[in-house]
């Protein structure tokens, strides 16, 4: 006899399930659920700690995102675990890969029709701009994200840094056609490679984010020359002035003023438009 799902003490996932999972860390802070459909990626960002991570050679991480095998199958035996404890949670992808990347890409679509299929909300967080509006029409304005990394305004110093990934102007066109269609939309402004390009970022999309996560760049040159107590207190005067709402991540909590407002959870839907009666 097949045992039940267990609930595990976060209260979102399911003890056992390993492909759709809590992610832990500096990941834990963006979802509560994860699922990673392909190993590699091709973005070829300079700062990706992932193949560290995964223990790959970066020149294979780089190379191209292939499916894992099995993974639609495998992901179906969590989804079926989530279903039947009643959880509603989004589940993002992805955390150690993108899931527009430049060459394959067929199985995300696969992956967001059987995750909603089981009940589960959906949330993507891809440099692919363009690439994902294929799915578009997945998305439900009351129940799911769409999420983009920005790093710059500039497409050369993007390039610079994430040599394959969408240009910023068509990472920002994607974000703002997803909000148009009622999507919430959310934007990671991590890592922050250049203080004055990440407030720019804001002054320039707030109208059509709803959220902003901001945390600083890690391993490298940069971890250390940057004034990281100067840049919190630039970016909370910038969020402050355009009304925009964003979680501050840990590395950069310390230089917060005390008692500073800053939620890790919170609701990644837009609520229905009010039906009005007009007389």
């Amino acid at each position: 006899m097949t045992k039940p799902p267990i609930l595990n003490p976060d209260g979102v996932s399911v003890k056992g399930c390993d492909i759709i999972y809590p992610p832990a860390g500096q990941a834990g802070e963006y979802s509560a659920l994860a699922t990673n459909p392909y190993r590699g990626c091709g973005n070829e960002c300079r700062y990706c700690y992932v193949p560290t991570v995964l223990r790959m050679d970066r020149k294979d991480f780089d190379a191209g995102a292939v499916p894992r095998r099995n993974f639609l199958a495998e992901m179906e035996k969590d989804a079926r675990k989530y279903q039947m404890l009643g959880i509603t949670e989004q589940v993002m992808l992805s955390f150690t890969t993108d899931p527009y990347p430049p060459a394959m890409h067929l199985l995300t679509r696969q992956v967001l029709e059987s995750l909603k299929e089981h009940g589960l909300g959906i949330c993507t967080l891809t440099k692919g701009g363009k690439r994902a509006l294929r799915d578009l029409d997945l998305f439900r304005p009351g129940r799911d994200a769409f999420a983009s990394t920005l790093t710059s305004l500039d497409p050369a110093f993007s390039r610079k840094w994430e040599a394959s990934a969408a240009d910023p102007e068509d990472r920002i066109d994607t974000l703002q056609t997803f909000h148009d269609a009622g999507i919430f939309t959310w934007v990671s402004l991590e890592p922050v490679l250049d203080t004055a390009a990440t407030l720019e970022i804001i002054r320039q999309t707030h109208s059509f984010v709803n959220l902003y996560k901001v945390g600083r760049v890690n391993y490298v040159g940069l971890t250390k020359t940057t004034d990281w107590k100067q840049f919190t207190s630039d970016v909370l005067e910038v969020l402050a002035q355009t009304g925009a709402k964003h979680y501050i991540k840990k590395d950069l909590q310390p230089y917060l003023p005390a008692g500073y407002a800053n939620p890790m959870r919170v609701e990644q839907f837009r609520a229905a438009e009010p039906f009005v009666v007009l007389p």
